[in-house]
């Protein structure tokens, strides 16, 4: 039997976390993916769990513990790297979904759990942001990035 729908739709969602995964030299406990995909508008952000704490991709220096030489690149040519290949993932998802007429979500939050090699996804299918004039995809990001540091405490 030849690939259905759910796998290619893995399939993207594992790009975007091999990606991420590279951005952290190997080095992430877990990675946390944010997209949204609201009337045309597609974004993304993502961090991490390094060593215990809750780090944003700009940050990843401050979870190194000791000096032992290693520092990761952080520079805004990696992030932005990295953002355009998961916003690329998700052009392909929506092709995909139209492809298989499927509906596509609006917002898709990925945790990996490097150690336990574990994806979980979960997904909203209504307007999260779009209609609300106080939020955005980005303010949307920074209150899940808060949630997760305040749980992982």
């Amino acid at each position: 039997m030849g690939k259905q729908f759910e796998d290619y739709f893995s399939e993207l969602q594992a790009d975007m976390v091999s990606i991420c995964l590279e951005y952290a030299s190997d080095q992430a406990d877990k990675i946390y993916i944010y997209c949204s995909i609201e009337e045309g508008l597609i974004s993304n952000d993502f961090f991490y769990n390094i060593g215990g704490r809750i780090v944003e991709r700009h940050k990843l220096n401050d979870a190194l513990e000791n000096d032992t030489g290693f520092s990761y690149d952080v520079s805004v040519s990696r992030q932005k790297a990295v953002v355009k290949i998961i916003n690329e993932n998700i052009k392909e998802m929506i092709e995909l979904c139209k492809k298989y007429d499927r509906e596509m979500p609006t917002e898709i939050k990925i945790i990996y759990d490097v150690i336990e090699n574990k994806l979980k996804a979960d997904y909203k299918y209504e307007l999260v942001h779009t209609d609300d004039p106080s939020k955005t995809a980005s303010s949307i990001s920074k209150y899940w990035f808060e949630d997760i540091k305040m749980d992982n405490n």
